[in-house]
């Protein structure tokens, strides 16, 4: 009874990244900030549906829209909802999505549409094949000031020295209020079996929902440990712990496929 089904037509599953970014004011008011979508980079050719996604959403729930100018996806970003945004270079200033964009334009796009006043930018993932780096395969914030952060923990690879790359600017970063962050560590599921080209190993890649946060598994020793580590920094949720290798295949996980509606005291005139 608590569930309301939208009947939408989709090019693919990844609603984190073709939903609405929802936004509120006072906590009384939403709206749906809504980015351009052109298949992370025009890496598909059918992706109409996906970016009619937003808008038709945004509708259907009676909540107003913003349209920024960006070309970007919801995974490419992560909020502490107290103005401080994470995000990645090698996403955001990509050529396939904004070409001849300057770093200090993004972040004034950013702030302005999202409602945010700082940017932390992280160096990013080059070489992931599907997104070109989202944020919400290497870091989120578990409360304001508090950055989860997952590495590689294979010394001596690729992975190892880009994520050690991201962790250095994560350390280096002040939030909007002025403060250094706690990073808590998160290894990804490096001896998952992958299945495809782009199969996504990403614990961090969880959705946090009420009460609880549900979050990857692979049938794999190292699950025990990632999510023990999830629990001791959300002890008021429940931890639910979903095998993801039939999702995981195509490049994504939990966070991947979900996108949150934040609560409000009263919807606005639509």
């Amino acid at each position: 009874d608590a569930v309301t089904i939208v009947p939408a037509d989709l090019d693919d599953s990844w609603t984190r990244d073709t939903a609405p970014n929802f936004v509120t004011r006072g906590g009384s008011e939403l709206a749906a900030s809504v980015f351009h979508f052109n298949a992370w980079g025009r890496k598909y050719q059918r992706f109409g549906r996906d970016a009619a996604l937003g808008h038709r959403l945004a509708e259907a729930l009676g909540v107003p829209t913003f349209s920024s100018s960006l070309f970007l996806e919801g995974g490419a970003i992560n909020v502490d909802g107290e103005g401080t945004l994470l995000t990645t270079e090698s996403c955001v200033l990509n050529q396939n999505r904004n070409p001849g964009l300057s770093k200090a334009e993004a972040e004034a796009e950013l702030c302005e549409s999202l409602g945010v006043d700082k940017v932390i930018w992280l160096p990013g993932d080059p070489t992931e094949k599907e997104t070109d780096g989202h944020v919400d395969g290497m870091a989120c914030y578990v409360m304001p000031g508090v950055v989860m952060f997952e590495t590689c923990p294979n010394r001596g690879t690729e992975g190892y020295l880009i994520s050690q790359e991201n962790l250095a600017a994560l350390e280096r970063a002040r939030d909007a209020r002025g403060r250094s962050l706690e990073i808590i560590i998160l290894n990804e599921a490096y001896e998952a079996e992958a299945t495809s080209d782009i199969f996504c190993r990403s614990y961090i890649n969880f959705y946090i929902c009420n009460g609880g946060v549900v979050m990857p598994g692979y049938g794999i020793e190292r699950d025990r440990e990632a999510r023990d580590i999830v629990a001791r920094s959300f002890p008021d949720r429940r931890v639910a712990q979903v095998d993801v290798n039939e999702i995981a295949v195509g490049g994504g996980g939990i966070h991947c496929v979900t996108q949150q509606q934040p609560t409000v005291a009263r919807q606005p005139p639509s």
